[in-house]
């Protein structure tokens, strides 16, 4: 059982991180620390394609050898996600700073109960 788990340990760490920043993006009430829960669970997103796009034994794909290829597909999207990834985290935290100057929280209740009032 352990060596089956030990061959599918970057599975079970993506999924861990998929688990941790989908909670920390429910628990916290911070919005900083959701986006920080949003930033672990990309991390896991990545690190499951990346594993997932694994070929044992495999080579470039050059038609020069009858070895299995390996698609330079998924680390292409891998690439491109980690720089929206980036520039979704830049968005929100300027939001997050407008937010702050705006309302002086960054408390999820807190601005709930201003926005009621308001």
């Amino acid at each position: 059982m352990m060596e089956a788990l030990a061959a599918k340990d970057y599975y079970i760490a993506s999924f861990l991180l998929i688990g941790i920043g989908t909670y920390v993006m429910i628990a916290a009430g911070n919005l900083v620390k959701k986006v920080i829960g949003m930033n672990i669970f990309q991390t896991g997103i990545f690190l499951f394609f990346i594993a997932s796009a694994y070929v044992e034994g495999g080579t470039p794909p050059l038609l020069t050898s009858d070895t299995p290829h390996v698609s330079p597909v998924p680390h292409v999207l891998i690439l491109t996600a980690i720089v929206v990834g980036v520039a979704l985290t830049a968005v929100a935290l300027g939001m997050i700073v407008r937010i702050y100057d705006d309302y002086g929280t960054l408390d999820e209740r807190t601005l709930k109960e201003v926005r009621s009032s308001d």
